[in-house]
């Protein structure tokens, strides 16, 4: 398992700016939030992706997921770190559904919350999402 202290401060900065950049291509008409995220995968390369909204609710997709979507879309499956970035004053963390397709990647993963104005704050899966059912609950 990988932890925030196994993260350089340059790769969570480099994270971080990576996430705020893709926050502002986010798709976000309805809701006015936009947020960014990004991951950083166990090869090394960081993978960014925005929220996009659709008039039909559930077919909105999250930042999360489609940054991870965007890693494996390139071949990656294994993250090592996340940032997540928001325009709330204390940083918001990852939503219910994109917690568990983090635990479909990660058995546990350092993530970052942000604002543009830099205020951060860390947590962990293991933190936002315990007991979670994954891959490993499954029988081979």
């Amino acid at each position: 398992m990988t932890n925030a202290t196994d993260i350089t401060d340059e790769q969570w900065q480099r994270l971080y700016e990576a996430a705020l950049a893709a926050q502002k291509n986010a798709y976000a008409p309805y809701s006015k939030f936009p947020v960014g995220a990004a991951f950083l995968m166990d090869s090394g390369e960081v993978y960014a992706g925005c929220n996009v909204e659709n008039a039909s609710n559930g077919a909105t997709v999250c930042a999360e997921r489609t940054a991870i979507g965007n890693a494996v879309a390139h071949g990656e499956r294994r993250p090592v770190a996340l940032a997540v970035v928001t325009n709330l004053e204390a940083p918001a963390a990852p939503c219910g559904i994109c917690r568990q397709v983090l635990a479909e990647f990660a058995d546990d993963l350092p993530i970052l919350m942000s604002n543009p104005e830099g205020d951060r704050e860390f947590t962990t899966l293991d933190e936002l999402l315990p007991h979670r059912f994954g891959p490993r609950d499954l029988p081979s």
